[in-house]
């Protein structure tokens, strides 16, 4: 799995909506269970599903970059200063063109692009797990991707749908070979999402390890060393643009987006406060058991990894989820968000779709409609409670 050109099976005259119409079906039919079960719980508690999906959080930041452009802020009593530069722009600019051509607010454009990026994204990892491994891994990893605890939000006016979309689609170019349809996709990504840096970590890595291969087996073609060449410029020009425009904006140069990031108390320690989180959870017992899991959660994520590994997933793949995987975990922002962060981390669930395509469909067609309820109740509760930060 480490020849990034060649793909697994032969060419196939099915057409690429047709192979990949189960798994965007089954899909689209577990985001409209979360969505009615959603529905009936905020009913029953006297709320808007609409606001919960579009209007709190995160959400209300994107529209309002995407109404009033750059330079909102608000200071709170402890001295933080909480500015709309820390959200990349390309979520806002959709919101805002959409908005233009449509009758539709800036909010319920949010929900209209996250809802075409989440199918863009489900057909995303389809196409990396149908290289991969074959069809029936990739209807379950799309499945997977679904039923996913924190799955509601992917149908959220949020970012992190349009930018497992980017990525996905950006790894299937690198695994098939399109080296410039890789680095614009990149870019964009990097416009997105600080994570960014994870696609582009993925293509250059890809690339480099193709040049270095080429020095013992010829390439086809001069034209495919440029092209690989340009996609590694072009990859990373999406978030150094935005990160070099937010320093100019700001007046404290290159590093002024860090400056923005740490008003929000966020920043890359190591994975520091987020183990003083976890040792709290043990002060007490009914904390105890919170911590636990905690633990648990994030020995299994490694276990994943590990599995990945073992599995030999292409090099780009293995990059792209560890970089994502490390970013979310190693970030000093506020704990709770951290399953959301890891949403775009899809390769981790190669593993369980290969075991689940294993399997007598009538068996993994239970298994995953259970864990769909579950999502699904689970989505309603959440939403309805402390919801995403």
């Amino acid at each position: 799995m480490t020849d990034l050109e060649t793909p697994v099976a032969p060419p196939r005259a099915e057409p690429a909506w047709r192979r990949a119409a189960p798994a965007l079906l089954g899909y689209a039919a577990v985001r409209a269970l979360g969505l009615v079960t959603l529905a009936v719980w905020s009913a029953a508690r006297d709320k808007s599903p609409h606001q919960l999906l579009s209007a709190r959080w995160d959400s209300l930041w994107y529209t309002r970059v995407a109404e009033l452009g750059y330079g909102y802020e608000v200071r709170l009593p402890n001295g933080d200063v909480h500015s709309n530069l820390a959200f990349f722009p390309l979520l806002p600019w959709l919101e805002r063109a959409f908005a233009a051509v449509t009758p539709l607010s800036y909010a319920d454009a949010g929900l209209l692009v996250s809802a075409l990026a989440s199918l863009a994204a489900a057909w995303g990892i389809f196409a990396v797990a149908d290289h991969v491994y074959g069809r029936r891994a990739g209807v379950c990893a799309v499945l997977l991707w679904a039923v996913l605890p924190v799955g509601i939000v992917q149908s959220m006016a949020y970012s992190e749908s349009l930018f497992t979309a980017l990525a996905a689609w950006s790894l299937y170019a690198v695994l098939t070979g399109r080296w410039l349809t890789a680095g614009l996709l990149a870019s964009l990504a990097g416009l997105t999402r600080p994570v960014g840096a994870a696609v582009v970590a993925a293509v250059w890595v890809a690339a480099i390890a193709s040049f270095v291969r080429e020095r013992s087996v010829p390439a086809p073609t001069g034209a495919r060393r440029w092209q690989r060449a340009l996609a590694m410029l072009l990859a990373p020009l999406g978030a150094a643009g935005y990160v070099l425009w937010v320093g100019r904006h700001t007046g404290k140069g290159p590093l002024g987006y860090l400056d923005v990031q740490a008003g929000w108390r966020n920043g890359f320690d190591g994975g520091y406060a987020f183990a003083r989180f976890v040792a709290d959870k043990f002060t007490s017992f009914p904390s105890a058991l919170a911590g636990l899991a905690l633990i648990i959660g994030v020995g299994l994520l490694v276990w994943l990894y590990v599995i990945c590994v073992r599995q030999r997933q292409p090099l780009p793949l293995l990059v792209y989820a560890g970089v994502v995987t490390v970013l979310a975990l190693c970030a000093s922002s506020y704990f709770g968000s951290k399953p959301r962060l890891l949403l775009p981390a899809f390769p981790l669930l190669l593993p369980p779709a290969l075991a689940l395509a294993r399997l007598r469909t009538s068996r993994s067609a239970w298994v995953l409609g259970g864990v769909a309820v579950a999502s699904a109740v689970y989505g309603a509760f959440w939403l309805n409670g402390s919801g995403p930060p």
